[in-house]
């Protein structure tokens, strides 16, 4: 098996594999154009859940004829047993809202480790349900809420009661039944945190795998939801959901500023997702032979993401311009392939000087479903320890070198131009969500969030600067006796320098920043689809379209549901 330790002399050394420069890979709005791929969250949970065989099933269905009540699914995983429980109410339209201030929704789940009696029921009964204000023990370590599809949910138990399919262009206009409100882990409202999970619980011990198993598992409790009330509603007539239906159905979900932190606060995580993903494209870049197989899956595939691109709906004029854009990248890409192919470095480079960055980044996408012999074993080593370690007897003239050379893209930035400090981050007390203020809010400026990391490094290296000259000998732990507030920078550079990628280079105060780059980067690593950006700072998308059904499970598995289509029925 390969090691972490093979990894990285495969990425070092007088023969390292060619991996794209920090330069290039970090960069804001390149980060904001990736797309989902064999090494996203949900695509790597789904294989193991498939090729470690779960059972998954429901042990209790106490469900009303309208829905309503009490599921519980027992999950027997390759190392543990967990349940899955799910509290179905009644919530008036008037009642339903998306946004983290409310405080009741259709459903409300939790993830809990062991088999689950009465008695914990009852508990999590009382607790889950309202969320924020609950309270739940160690014992979960996921919990989320959803709301149905105003527009579908209604709609298909209509249809399945009448004996009738939807029509797919209806229900491709959204594409799920249920839309993800939140998703919560890693120690909050008591529950399990992340070095438990990681450590007791190896069946989730992978970023994010418990989160995106709980909507893997909302996705297939709405399609069981809809055929029970249809169902129950007309016995007569009722017709179960067509499967390719099914598994076109995914899970909603809304996005918003909340997330576009996480990228800044662990630069350590996210280098290692961004060295992981950039590996595989250097190993196929290296070790990936083309034959008329290949070939021929490679045409197949630029095909099927210019169709599923097309059918990417949005009334967002941005993001529409984007996806034409891409669309004409393929087919683009197409003509270039069909021409013949000897190595991939032709094509990438070809990308880089005639398409968009969300052209190119398709690309990587697709080339990475061409070799999973290549690429799936990287999933194993998206975890890393967090730890931003001080070097106090470093010299404080080598830290100098450091911010000179690896963050030389901050101190490009002109912090004294118009706007360049026109933005702070801070988080709203009244909404539970960061905001984005401006520096004339003084009082409000006040509560602002550490993610100026750019203009942190230009201030310290200009104190350091004037101290080095003064003092060329010091250490760094006697600059910090004299600049104590800088800490904090200096510990993140010092880490960071260690690190192949990490630190997204770009001025996240400017008038002009915009966070749904930050929020596409992340998302695009859980693996979701068909972005519709509301406003620039939130996003609708889709998880789990096209994935295989629990039912599948035992079945012949088909890693390939990258970018799926609208079926033809």
């Amino acid at each position: 098996m390969t090691t972490y330790a093979a990894i990285q002399s495969s990425i070092s050394g007088d023969n390292a594999l060619p991996l794209r420069p920090e330069s290039q890979v970090m960069d804001l709005e390149r980060l904001g154009s990736f797309h989902q791929s064999r090494l996203s969250f949900m695509r790597t949970l789904v294989r193991r859940v498939f090729k470690e065989r779960w059972k998954i099933s429901p042990t209790t269905f106490d469900l009303d004829k309208d829905g309503y009540g009490t599921v519980i699914y027992d999950i027997k995983a390759a190392n543990s047993n967990f349940s899955f429980v799910i509290f179905s109410n009644y919530l008036s339209d008037d009642e339903r809202n998306d946004r983290v201030i409310a405080t009741k929704w259709d459903l409300t789940m939790a993830l809990v480790e062991g088999s689950v009696d009465g008695d914990y029921v009852e508990k999590l009964r009382e607790n889950v349900p309202k969320q924020e204000a609950g309270r739940v023990d160690s014992r979960v370590f996921v919990l989320s809420r959803a709301n149905r599809s105003a527009r579908n949910f209604n709609y298909m138990i209509d249809c399945l009661a009448n004996g009738q399919q939807p029509d797919i262009e209806k229900i491709a206009k959204v594409g799920y039944l249920y839309r993800t409100t939140a998703v919560y882990g890693s120690g909050k409202l008591g529950m399990a945190d992340w070095e438990k999970v990681s450590t007791k619980h190896r069946d989730f011990a992978r970023p994010f795998a418990g989160e995106m198993f709980v909507c893997m598992m909302l996705r297939n409790f709405s399609l069981l939801q809809v055929e029970h009330i249809a169902k129950q509603r007309q016995t007569d007539t009722y017709t179960p959901m067509d499967y390719d239906i099914k598994r076109y159905i995914g899970i909603g979900n809304s996005t918003g500023l909340g997330m576009a932190p996480y990228l800044v606060n662990h630069p350590v995580l996210i280098s290692r997702w961004i060295e992981m993903r950039e590996l595989a494209l250097a190993r196929i870049r290296t070790l990936g032979a083309i034959d008329s197989r290949i070939h021929y899956h490679l045409i197949s595939l630029l095909n099927r993401c210019a169709l599923h691109t097309k059918q990417t709906l949005t009334e967002d004029e941005w993001q529409t311009s984007n996806n034409t854009a891409v669309v004409g990248d393929l087919e683009r890409l197409v003509e270039f392939a069909d021409n013949g192919l000897s190595d991939w470095n032709t094509i990438i480079h070809f990308s880089e000087e005639n398409c968009s960055l969300q052209g190119q980044e398709m690309l990587v996408s697709v080339l990475l479903e061409l070799y999973p012999e290549l690429v799936d074993e990287l999933e194993n080593f998206h975890c890393t320890d967090e730890f931003l370690d001080l070097d106090p007897l470093m010299p404080a003239a080598r830290l100098k070198e450091i911010m000179a050379t690896r963050y030389d893209w901050a101190l490009a930035i002109d912090f004294k131009a118009p706007g360049a400090k026109e933005t702070y981050w801070y988080r709203s007390q009244e909404k539970m969500e960061p905001r984005l203020g401006s520096i004339s809010d003084v009082e409000g400026k006040k509560k602002q969030m550490a993610l100026g990391v750019g203009y942190a490094v230009r201030k310290c290296f200009d104190q350091l600067s004037l101290y080095v000259e003064k003092n060329p000998t010091h250490s760094t732990a006697r600059f910090l006796v004299a600049y104590p507030k800088v800490r904090g920078i200096v510990r993140r550079v010092q880490c960071m320098s260690r690190s192949k990628y990490g630190d997204i280079q770009a001025n996240l105060l400017d008038q002009n920043v915009l966070p749904m780059h930050l929020l596409r980067c992340k998302l695009a690593f859980f693996g979701v689809s068909k972005f519709d950006p509301r406003s620039k700072l939130w996003v609708r998308n889709t998880m789990f379209q096209g994935a295989p059904l629990l039912e599948d499970i035992g079945s012949t598995f088909s890693d390939d549901w990258f970018m799926p289509l609208t079926p033809s029925v």
